[in-house]
């Protein structure tokens, strides 16, 4: 009986993360409503919150995929790179940004997600993101082999700032300045420099 109230459960887990997702990629996180969650998935409301602690947590389920997704199409994009750093770093950013301008709900969802003052990242999401920062780290440790581990993982984080912030101003449209049809080339050039 145990067993079958368990896969019920996993059933139940997989089916609202799904509607989750859908609901993020077409209306976006602030119009994620737990009524609209239950109606999709055919259950209570309060089914929701015996799989689920909150609505935060079932987000950071369907964040957990977008991330894994956002690691996969990076290792693809590394896959056909040229051996060169700093082009490695350019190719990994474009990557970055076509999953950004393809996803763009989904991948805001990644940051946008609320959490109480002092309440460190759950140990999944440092995790994906110590993966990105490890793609970043290996050309970055070709170009600077002087620097510490230390020294280039803040710079790594520096890095990934900067292209996460060109992308989110060239894709929010209220933005002015940062054209978005030039996103790719302003990347480039900053990457460019930076190895000079």
């Amino acid at each position: 009986m145990a067993g079958k109230v368990q896969a019920r459960r996993a059933a139940l887990r997989d089916a609202l993360i799904q509607h989750a997702e859908q609901r993020i990629e077409t209306d976006g996180l602030k119009n994620l409503r737990a009524r609209d969650l239950a109606k999709d998935a055919g259950c209570a409301l309060g089914a929701i919150y015996n799989v689920f602690g909150d609505l935060n947590d079932l987000v950071l389920a369907v964040n957990a995929r977008s991330f894994h997704a956002l690691g996969a199409q990076v290792a693809e994009a590394l896959a056909d790179a040229p051996q060169d750093a700093t082009e490695q770093l350019i190719v990994m950013s474009h990557a970055y940004h076509r999953f950004a301008a393809e996803n763009f709900n989904t991948w805001r969802a990644l940051f946008d997600i609320e959490r109480p003052a002092g309440q460190a990242a759950p140990d999944w999401y440092l995790q994906e993101m110590g993966q990105l920062f490890a793609y970043i780290d290996a050309p970055l440790s070709v170009l600077f082999p002087d620097h510490d581990a230390e020294k280039r993982a803040l710079l790594t984080k520096a890095l990934f700032s900067s292209v996460h912030g060109i992308v989110l101003l060239g894709l929010d449209e209220a933005s002015a300045g940062v054209p978005a049809a030039q996103l790719d080339e302003m990347i480039s050039l900053i990457l460019s420099h930076l190895a000079s």
